[in-house]
């Protein structure tokens, strides 16, 4: 058996783009499972331009019996930011346009979550809020 997972795309616009993430964990978890995908978002309206990758500008979350690190996909990931277990808040980076994707060698422009400390029964609910960034 593995995670029940659901990712739901909310908004893919422009500039922004928003997203659901739930995981019931049956104790497996997650490791640096792909969330974001940069490229399969949609291309700046007004000059084409593919999305070449996603800073993180808000992160609604609640955790329950296990915690989840966000990642910045790159040949050895990034850790963007971690969310402990047994929480829930609103971080809020838009003051100062987000926290960006520093990742270096490999750098796909993705985000992943890598949970920690899952047990059967454990649950996370996400909502993500990126900038876009075009190439």
């Amino acid at each position: 058996m593995a995670d029940a997972v659901a990712s739901q795309t909310i908004q893919d616009g422009p500039k922004t783009a928003i997203f659901r993430f739930t995981n019931v964990s049956d104790g497996t978890g997650e490791s640096a499972v792909v969330k974001v995908d940069a490229s399969a978002l949609a291309s700046d309206p007004v000059t084409g331009a593919a999305c070449t990758s996603a800073s993180i500008e808000c992160i609604w979350y609640s955790t329950v019996g296990m915690g989840v690190k966000i990642l910045f996909d790159a040949t050895s990931d990034v850790l963007a930011w971690e969310l402990r277990e047994n929480d829930a808040r609103t971080m809020d980076f838009r003051d100062f346009s987000g926290i960006p994707n520093n990742a270096g060698a490999g750098k796909t422009g993705d985000i992943a979550f890598t949970t920690v400390g899952a047990g059967a029964g454990d649950v996370y609910t996400i909502v993500l809020q990126v900038r876009k960034h075009y190439g």
